[in-house]
């Protein structure tokens, strides 16, 4: 790790002051579950690093009549524990399901929703496209994208709680520099690559998120599944998470269904959402909206196996938001 200089504001504005001085040579510390391992393996090198966790206002959830508000700053133990995210299962059921309470304890929802790809070929210094996705291509890529890898990007979205917080409408809020601020959906968040110039997230590297705001009409159904290897900290194979909004008689009025670890960016599939609008939940339609959900896919020569892997995350979030046996551990 090289030296650094390091700052710790107290304030959004002087945070957003140091990040506006040098913003391609700054990066921003919170819970540091992500940063610090890529310093540590000079994978990033800022000259300066801004600690964001002594912000008041970035702390906390809040209430309103729209919702919550839920700081970035904010550890996912504290948004397993908050009664007011009890409308949100989606988001509590990943957290739960994270296999290390130092990893629950420490990092944050913000943190976790920029975390960088976990692809191998990124860790060990090849680039975010592994040389435009040849390395992918000629050699392991077990773990990597079924879904939109047709270009460069190959690697899968890392974060775990964007899917559930997509599926539920969620938005964030990106405050700039010169007292900027904007409310972006969470899935705008994310993009895929297309050359080395390009980010796999699209905030400006002078800006921060300060919160994020579910979006939840009262009464929607909502839910995540996970296919793990096991019950440890590893990231999952695929992932799911729900929304389905039910009408008077049972039949679904409207339906968001979000992939996780399938593509470079949380992947919402329009297919499965078009099969469940206008149906009661039931097995059968779940199980036609998980092969929907992957008919898109186009595997690499080692990944074949998790385009069945996602099709049963979908089929179980689905059964799981509607309160029906999944089938699953």
């Amino acid at each position: 790790m090289k030296n650094f200089e390091y700052a710790a504001p107290r304030t959004e504005e002087e945070a957003l002051a140091l990040l506006a001085q040098r913003p391609d040579q700054t990066a921003v510390l919170a819970g540091g579950t992500d940063l610090v391992p890529l310093m540590k393996k000079m994978l990033v090198t800022p000259q300066r690093v801004v600690n964001i966790k002594n912000i008041d206002s970035l702390r906390g959830i809040h209430a309103h009549s729209q919702g919550v508000t839920i700081g970035a700053v904010t550890t996912l133990d504290q948004l397993l524990e908050a009664p007011e995210l009890e409308p949100y299962p989606a988001v509590k059921q990943v957290i739960a399901k994270l296999g290390s309470l130092q990893l629950q304890c420490q990092m944050t929802l913000g943190g976790e929703l920029c975390r960088r790809p976990q692809c191998w070929y990124f860790r060990n210094g090849y680039g975010l496209l592994g040389r435009r996705g040849q390395l992918v291509e000629q050699g392991d890529n077990r773990y990597h994208a079924i879904l939109d890898n047709q270009g460069p990007a190959k690697f899968v979205s890392p974060s775990r709680l964007a899917p559930a917080l997509i599926a539920l409408g969620a938005v964030v809020r990106v405050a700039g520099p010169g007292q900027q601020e904007t409310t972006v959906p969470v899935e705008r968040l994310y993009r895929t690559p297309k050359d080395d110039h390009q980010r796999e997230l699209t905030l400006s590297p002078a800006q921060l998120l300060t919160h994020v705001l579910p979006k939840l009409s009262q009464g929607t159904l909502n839910a995540t599944y996970e296919v793990k290897h096991g019950t440890g900290p590893q990231p999952p194979l695929a992932t799911a998470s729900v929304a389905l909004e039910l009408d008077g008689s049972g039949v679904v009025r409207s339906a968001r269904v979000v992939m996780g670890q399938v593509a470079p960016v949380p992947w919402r599939s329009r297919e499965a959402e078009e099969v469940l609008v206008g149906q009661r939940i039931g097995y059968e339609l779940a199980e036609l909206a998980g092969a929907a959900a992957v008919a898109p896919a186009t595997p690499l020569s080692q990944n074949q196996y998790k385009v069945q892997i996602a099709k049963t995350a979908v089929k179980r979030a689905v059964l799981l938001a509607a309160g029906l046996e999944t089938g699953g551990l």
